[in-house]
């Protein structure tokens, strides 16, 4: 492409983008003003001031996030355990509990920004060959910021964490918990066996679908694709789905929602956000964790454990701190003179992601006379659709436009007599076209001559998105440490497609896209091919369409948020395994990891609820780990009022805690 092209992007994004920033503020000033749901302003956490944080707790859990949260929450109803939750980030924002504004979070204060190291492989369409893995940096972690899809995973996943050595993490030791977790309020599927009330994590369908879904529907229909049970957590996981989030009343119900919010009075637990920890303290002699060092308010602070670090800080930071600690890799370790404690060398290694593309783009026409089909971006941030928000609690901003529908697939390399998918596919009633690249460009990271060359010539039109993702990846990837300083991002090396296989199983899903374009409900709106003759992909300059699709997928990559297994789970016997199956350190005393980190094996599906069930499954662990305390403590439990809250949906809307005995 020209270099005009590319300055008529730079110049029209120039302008659009004053238009979606004053939409956001606009959305921003105005959920201050009339929607007190939203600002919950008596359920808010209330953070420690520095001046206020105790010299020794029993616990310092490091990260907020999807597992931290938890882990804060179910450990301070043992109310003469005093716990300090550390999170780098602030509260969640008013913004981020809109469904339809998850994108805009990407590159905004509440994201790490991490970026992928360059690649010649993969990410080319994106600046300087770099994908943004966005990670949320706020109270609720990731949860803050995803798309808040609720998807489990697959029994065979759980089952083989199991074999590899972990016994007690199979998929009938996890269900208790995803259970536990969960307050289904679809009235569909509240009452079935697989499903549960009264959790923390309120569940519930989307509330705003365009008339793209039906359609999208009714062609996966004529394939026989739709899920017989009508969801992707039930007895079968193949098939396409109107997916479940993790919702509550329309909004998003993050961790720092269902677990923080209800546990914020209790006054053995401290949060505080602003906080970098820096190292956790180990002795180096008796190899055990004794306290943490982290900087707050431009001072440095030092923690003592009486029992144990819980270190909660993602499958990016936790490794991270593990290394700046001085348990890890010896090589990396010694590279930036951290004396090592603890060699382990699979800290860092074993990088699993749902790599996915975004190439999967296709215009549609509306049927004569009818309105747009899918999402269009001048109605989605017109003021008709802020007076339905805030006045009618209805309306575009309650969707999810990335994921319309969703489902499973298997290709051909899957024996189809087994359910277990080996692609999963995000149906989308927008692309890259709808904003203009306002906020889907910047928050891959797309270059300006990438957009201009294959979104520019068609920008605004109405399409939809076919978004493949690549459930369980042969090619692993690993971390590297920038620097001894703990502000400098870790380096980040997906090695996507290291493995041919990677490649051809995510080609046979942007097959799967052409199909679906190709069925009769699909037709009916003209659904066509995004126009690749400008790119580097154009056809005349591949021999064949899987070479075509190939191209497509190493230029347009995308991560879909899902990094983990960079601390894995296994025996001691294993030479890459980091943590026990009990999530112990191997051989340091006093530290677990709860997080991403620990899966050894990606699960079939969207992580953030298996992270969810760890933290849950890990708190029992560690309760299990102390009942000689507990039992010794048994008269002073069953006296306490801030022992167990209740953390369902109804007893928060009614801002009430609901305190009941802890059964020791």
């Amino acid at each position: 492409m020209n270099g005009v092209g590319t300055y008529e992007v730079r110049t029209r994004l120039l302008y659009s983008s004053r238009i979606g920033t004053v939409f956001l503020l606009l959305i921003d000033a105005s959920i201050w003003l009339q929607r007190p749901d939203i600002v919950d302003f008596h359920n808010r956490v209330q953070p420690i001031p520095g001046a206020f944080i105790q010299d020794i707790y029993d616990f310092v859990v490091i990260g907020a996030g999807s597992a931290g949260a938890v882990m804060a929450a179910r450990l301070s109803e043992i109310c003469h355990w005093d716990v300090l939750l550390l999170e780098a980030g602030t509260d969640e924002t008013f913004l981020t509990e809109v469904p339809f504004l998850y994108p805009t979070l990407q590159t905004s204060r509440v994201d790490w920004k991490f970026r992928t190291e360059p690649s010649e492989e993969f990410c080319l369409a994106m600046e300087g060959n770099r994908c943004r893995w966005p990670r949320g940096r706020a109270l609720g972690g990731s949860s803050t910021i995803n798309a808040m899809l609720y998807v489990r995973g697959n029994r065979r996943d759980y089952d083989g964490w199991r074999d590899l050595g972990n016994p007690g993490w199979g998929y009938d030791d996890m269900l208790p918990y995803f259970l536990k977790l969960e307050d289904m309020r679809d009235p569909n599927f509240s009452n079935l066996s697989y499903h549960s009330t009264g959790g923390p994590i309120t569940v519930e369908r989307y509330r705003y679908h365009t008339a793209l879904q039906g359609y999208l529907l009714d062609g996966l229909k004529e394939m026989g694709l739709t899920n017989r049970y009508g969801e992707v957590n039930g007895p079968v996981q193949s098939g396409f789905a109107v997916p479940h989030g993790s919702i509550r009343d329309g909004l998003r119900c993050s961790t720092a929602k269902g677990y923080l919010r209800p546990a914020t009075a209790r006054k053995n637990l401290h949060i505080s956000i602003n906080t970098m920890v820096e190292k956790i303290l180990i002795d180096p002699v008796d190899k055990r964790a004794y306290g943490v060092q982290f900087e707050k308010d431009n001072r440095r602070f030092y923690v003592m454990v009486a029992k144990e670090v819980i270190l909660s800080a993602g499958a990016l930071n936790s490794p991270q701190l593990l290394m700046l600690s001085g348990v890890g890799p010896r090589e990396q370790l010694e590279r930036h003179n951290i004396p090592v404690l603890q060699e382990l060398p699979g800290v860092g290694r074993n990088l699993q992601d749902h790599v996915a593309t975004g190439a999967g783009g296709y215009t549609i026409q509306a049927p004569l006379g009818a309105t747009p089909v899918a999402y269009d971006f001048a109605q989605s941030v017109g003021v008709d659709t802020l007076r339905r928000f805030l006045l009618e609690q209805q309306g575009p901003l309650y969707g999810m436009p990335l994921c319309e529908v969703m489902g499973f697939l298997n290709t051909k390399y899957q024996d189809p007599s087994i359910d277990w998918p080996d692609i999963e596919v995000f149906l989308a009633s927008l692309s890259d076209l709808t904003d203009g690249g306002r906020f889907g460009k910047r928050g891959t990271s797309m270059s300006d001559q990438y957009y201009g060359e294959v979104y520019e010539p068609q920008v605004y039109q109405n399409s939809y998105m076919v978004i493949p993702m690549l459930s369980r990846p042969y090619s692993t990837g690993w971390l590297e440490l920038a620097s001894r300083r703990p502000r400098d991002h870790i380096r980040i090396y997906p090695n996507y497609f290291a493995d041919p296989r990677d490649m051809q199983i995510l080609i046979e899903g942007l097959k799967f896209a052409q199909d679906l374009a190709r069925t009769a409900a699909m037709r009916r709106i003209n659904a066509t091919l995004l126009d690749y003759s400008r790119s580097p992909c154009r056809r005349e300059s591949v021999p064949n369409e899987d070479e075509f699709f190939s191209c497509l997928v190493r230029h347009y990559t995308q991560t879909i948020y899902h990094p983990c297994g960079t601390a894995k789970m296994g025996p001691v016997t294993d030479p890459l395994a980091v943590v026990d199956r009990f999530l112990r350190v191997h051989h340091v005393g006093g530290l677990r990891v709860v997080d991403a980190s620990i899966f050894p094996v990606i699960p079939t599906g969207n992580t953030n609820v298996p992270t969810i069930a760890t933290a849950e499954k890990a708190a029992d662990i560690v309760k299990v780990a102390y009942a000689a305390d507990l039992t010794a403590h048994a008269d002073e439990l069953r006296q306490c009022s801030t022992i167990h809250y209740d953390y369902s949906a109804a007893a928060m809307k009614e801002n009430r805690v609901q305190k009941m005995p802890y059964d020791t």
